[in-house]
């Protein structure tokens, strides 16, 4: 029997987790359908968090895309439907690619990371792009150009330090209407490994506390600079991430397991650490990076 997941109209970081809730109750073999066929819209962070969803299934998933043409074109634009076939058993109308023509706001496709060589690809990739948005559109300082490209480097080497599997990126553009009413870059990177609670505790001679969790976990990560390597200097690509998102009054957030943590910018009220969610292997990262407004 098919167990069917309704993936909602509008998905991003939030409300992925009404598709991690329907899950939550099914066992890792369980047969499901994402049906994705009423959704309209999704951010970078929805696509990749769709395609690791699939990693984590012990038969194959099957998936029914969006139902209008744009959306679909869209993810299909945005390299979305080029890693689901490889990982769904599709079904319904699949989109074929198209050449791209005009302005895109897609700055990297999702792009899959395995490997140290991946990374570099990355970064390649987006530089020349990130360097016209960064500056141009958003308007921030050129000397960010640099340090994004890093940032977005940094955050990809994760997957291939710690998660002991693939894992996904992808990088866009948009208008972020809900909160700023201004244009944002959004960098989403998401695995489904081993996560950082069981990375940090690989760590040789790491003591864990009695409330050692995936929250704590994730506090000893992002806030104290923890890291599962004891050579020194280790730990600090996290720490180098968020003072990069810090200094552009930008948002980070990281999942894993049944905890997310977030450092928070001015503008948004989200809450600095949720625990007690539905579990979802790996670690599934979101940097959004405003657009300037003179003055600030």
């Amino acid at each position: 029997m098919t167990s069917v997941i309704t993936v909602p109209p509008s998905l991003d970081d939030q409300t992925f987790e009404q598709v991690l809730e329907q899950l939550a109750p099914l066992s890792a073999e369980q047969k499901v359908l994402l049906d994705a066929r009423h959704c309209r819209w999704a951010s970078p962070y929805g696509l990749t968090a769709l395609l690791t969803l699939a990693q984590t299934r012990v038969e194959r998933a099957g998936f029914a895309g969006p139902e209008t043409e744009e959306t679909a074109s869209y993810w299909q634009r945005a390299g979305f439907y080029e890693q689901a076939e490889k990982l769904f058993e599709m079904h319904g109308h699949v989109p074929r690619p198209r050449a791209l023509g005009g302005e895109s706001n897609v700055l990297l496709e999702v792009t899959p990371v395995a490997k140290s060589d991946d990374v570099h690809d990355v970064v390649e990739k987006i530089q020349a792009k990130a360097q016209s948005i960064l500056v141009n559109e958003l308007h921030l300082d050129p000397m960010a150009t640099m340090r994004f490209a890093m940032t977005l480097s940094e955050v990809c080497q994760n997957i291939v330090e710690h998660a002991q599997t693939a894992g996904f990126v992808a990088v866009q553009t948009y208008r972020y209407r809900q909160r700023l009413g201004r244009r944002v870059v959004v960098i989403a990177v998401c695995d489904a490994g081993v996560g950082f609670r069981k990375s940090l505790e690989s760590a040789q001679g790491r003591k864990l506390s009695d409330r050692w969790d995936d929250g704590m976990a994730l506090e000893d990560a992002l806030v104290r600079g923890v890291s599962r390597f004891r050579d020194p200097g280790r730990g600090q690509g996290l720490a180098g991430v968020r003072r990069y998102v810090g200094k552009w009054d930008g948002k980070l957030t990281i999942r894993s397991g049944t905890a997310r943590i977030a450092l928070l910018p001015s503008w948004d009220d989200d809450l600095a650490l949720k625990e007690g969610l539905s579990p979802f292997p790996g670690a599934q990262v979101q940097i959004t990076i405003p657009e300037r407004v003179q003055g600030r």
